[in-house]
């Protein structure tokens, strides 16, 4: 097992994870996301990357249950070099105001993607309750 220093580091170093959420009948829902570290905080948003449609499954989940995990793992062919590290946590959509430009204003500082056109749809933030991590080496 990784200590939560160490996961919370490679948590905040990693570019991209797995949001998963769950219905108001139980079926998970897990989708891939970008994301970043503010405090004890994880922040995602919906971006201008195409969607089908902006009324999103994981923001109808979050809303009905806020209980959501999220994965972030690293795979080498040198199995040595395998880890993994999940957040459980709470989250919340904002839509504007204090919490959602905080959110936007810390993806924008991790991804130069960003910079030119940051996220404009919902923020979700997710205050971390739980973090565990694993290492093939440590």
């Amino acid at each position: 097992m990784l200590s939560r220093a160490v996961s919370l580091d490679r948590l905040g170093d990693a570019r991209a994870g797995h949001l998963a959420t769950v219905d108001e009948r139980g079926k998970p829902h897990i989708v891939p996301i970008v994301f970043a570290l503010s405090g004890d905080r994880l922040v995602t948003a919906v971006d201008h990357k195409p969607k089908a449609t902006r009324r999103l499954k994981r923001l109808d989940n979050i809303r009905a249950n806020p209980a959501v995990s999220v994965l972030v793992d690293h795979y080498d062919d040198d199995w040595s070099g395998l880890w993994w590290v999940r957040v459980d946590g709470t989250a919340t959509v904002f839509e504007r105001g204090e919490e959602w430009e905080e959110a936007i204003a810390a993806l924008v500082a991790k991804y130069p993607q960003y910079v030119e056109q940051p996220p404009d749809g919902p923020a979700i933030v997710i205050q971390i309750l739980r973090v565990s991590g694993w290492s093939a080496s440590d």
